[in-house]
């Protein structure tokens, strides 16, 4: 793959040679990882630090016409770690700026996956619409900090935000329900 392995302090399989960024085997190919994960181990090489880079909730977004955001777990990684442990939250939706142009109704959609056995704990978020790099970088901090989704909806929502949608998720995959969003 030309890529480098590591363990968890970044260290090659040479005594003294570490490795960052892109060059990592398994690693998120992102420029803010790369300067994270730089900053912590000069912290650890020269400061007397122990702090590792936590890989595990990356926030990332594509940034298309229609944008992407995710922090966490996908479904599917989530299904194999987890099995039938799992439920998801989804919402198919239209953003309040979208009803006056009238744009094509539910287009945009998020979801958030929980570990039943954890109090539901959020392992992975997806959404995709307006500005999804500005509502994954928001909530990514949930995904850190191991929010619940019972946290989720005790927030109350910002309206009217496309990021609102994910204060009030009911219908979960496991109902069957239609999850298209009426309204707004």
């Amino acid at each position: 793959s030309g890529k480098i392995l590591h363990d968890a302090a970044e260290q090659t399989t040479i005594p003294n040679i570490y490795a960052i960024g892109d060059v990592l085997s398994g690693k998120p190919e992102l420029t803010p990882v790369a300067i994270r994960a730089g900053i912590l181990l000069a912290d650890r090489l020269f400061a007397g630090s122990t702090q590792l880079m936590d890989y595990t909730n990356v926030c990332t977004t594509v940034f298309t016409p229609l944008e992407y955001g995710c922090c966490g777990l996908s479904e599917d990684e989530a299904l194999e770690q987890y099995g039938d442990a799992i439920e998801v939250y989804h919402q198919s939706f239209t953003p309040l700026e979208w009803t006056v142009p009238h744009r094509e109704e539910n287009f945009c959609y998020t979801k958030l996956i929980c570990l039943k056995s954890d109090d539901e704990r959020v392992l992975g978020y997806h959404f995709l619409g307006p500005n999804a790099g500005e509502v994954t970088q928001g909530f990514g901090i949930a995904l850190q900090m191991k929010a619940t989704k019972a946290q989720f909806d005790q927030l109350v929502g910002i309206h009217p935000t496309v990021a609102e949608v994910l204060t009030s998720l009911t219908v979960s995959k496991s109902s069957g329900q239609d999850a298209s969003m009426a309204g707004c």
